[in-house]
């Protein structure tokens, strides 16, 4: 008597977590933290729904998972901007350029999960999420500034952490410009113009007028 295999329980081995949580970003990105439902994460990420919730949680739990994984691709790819150009000012064009072209990427929501969508979020972890997110880009930019520092390109009483901030807010304003339809040719055209304010030096304070 031939007995039925007993087929193993648990997710399959070659389910894609990562390619599903992918799915769920467009998800939230085109309806919104508060528009999505379950129903449209199973439809969206291709899981049943007694899956979903075994693998991936409820739907806070998906988006957390979804916005850290978002967050770490687009983050390894802004750090590739930003530290593989020679010269510091190709290296601030090249993370401002990387932000308008991740923004306007075809086929996908303009803007970006971390800017556009995840500040709405009223939640106390997505919100430490996004500071600690934050924080780890500008200490990059603030890296750049001093490499240029070391190499002689910028002066040592420049103004490193002032920059970077003012930098880091280039990059999220530029995402929101893309957001509202700005053309990607008008932000990559204002991107090259930013890098180059951000390098101007610290301006003097003017001395009092002699008599």
């Amino acid at each position: 008597m031939i007995q039925k295999a007993t087929r193993p329980r648990g997710r399959p081995r070659s389910f894609d977590e990562t390619g599903a949580l992918e799915k769920a970003t467009q998800v939230f990105w085109s309806k919104g933290y508060d528009g999505v439902t379950i129903d449209d994460l199973v439809a969206g990420m291709g899981v049943g729904r007694p899956s979903l919730y075994a693998i991936f949680g409820d739907k806070r739990a998906i988006f957390l998972r979804a916005l850290k994984v978002y967050a770490e691709r687009k983050g390894a790819s802004a750090a590739k901007a930003l530290l593989s150009p020679q010269t510091l000012r190709d290296s601030i064009a090249g993370f401002l350029r990387y932000a308008v072209e991740s923004a306007t990427e075809k086929e996908s929501a303009r803007g970006c999960l971390v800017v556009c969508v995840a500040p709405l979020v009223n939640d106390p972890e997505v919100q430490r999420f996004l500071q600690s997110a934050v924080a780890g880009g500008t200490a990059l930019v603030e890296r750049r500034f001093r490499d240029g520092i070391s190499a002689g390109e910028i002066p040592s009483n420049f103004p490193v952490a002032v920059r970077a901030i003012q930098v880091t807010d280039l990059a999220r304003g530029l995402t929101m410009r893309a957001r509202i339809g700005t053309p990607r040719k008008t932000l990559l055209k204002d991107a090259e113009e930013a890098a180059d304010l951000v390098l101007l030096p610290r301006p003097q304070a003017v001395g009092k007028q002699k008599l």
